[in-house]
């Protein structure tokens, strides 16, 4: 049996490209990879392009390729996640969520007023599908608001769709 297992210099050069970082091109692959799959904001694809990028430099140069060929776009991605994430969630959650990915207050405002001026119309439509109808006693009415409230509606929109407990509970 030949002996090109026993040197060490042999079997780094099998072994070939999977033992070294990737740049250039690849990393520009595994970019629009990412990217073909789903929508990312920048700030995600660069937490997960930069173990594979050798210099920081070049990562960023590919990230500014990417918008400048509107490969990737943070507008796009908040747009989408929000239009994913209105028919189930209230506007506090989805921005709670857009900023875990990286985005600043400043990018949403125009999709946060979107958000705003539909709020009551889509808490209503997650409240007839989970209940049956308005509460019949405080407890019922708190165990709706939590429900509504857990999805990020926020307790002013949640007081129009369920009234005043007070006036509800009688004794």
């Amino acid at each position: 049996m030949p002996d090109v297992f026993d040197k060490d210099d042999a079997f780094e050069q099998l072994a070939g490209p999977q033992g070294k970082k990737k740049s250039g091109l690849s990393l520009k692959a595994r970019a629009v990879g990412f990217l073909s799959r789903r929508e990312h904001s920048r700030i995600e694809l660069e937490r997960k392009l930069a173990p594979h990028a050798d210099d920081p430099a070049e990562l960023k140069r590919i990230l500014d390729d990417l918008e400048r060929e509107q490969w990737l776009s943070d507008t796009r991605f908040a747009q989408g996640l929000a239009h994913r994430k209105a028919s189930l969630q209230g506007t506090a959650r989805i921005m709670q969520e857009l900023r875990q990915h990286g985005l600043a207050d400043e990018q949403l405002e125009q999709l946060r007023a979107e958000l705003q001026s539909t709020e009551v119309q889509r808490a209503r439509q997650v409240w007839e599908k989970k209940f049956s109808g308005p509460p019949g006693d405080v407890k019922e009415y708190a165990r709706q608001f939590r429900f509504l409230a857990s999805r990020g509606f926020s307790a002013n929109c949640l007081r129009q769709i369920l009234g005043d407990p007070n006036d509800d509970s009688t004794a």
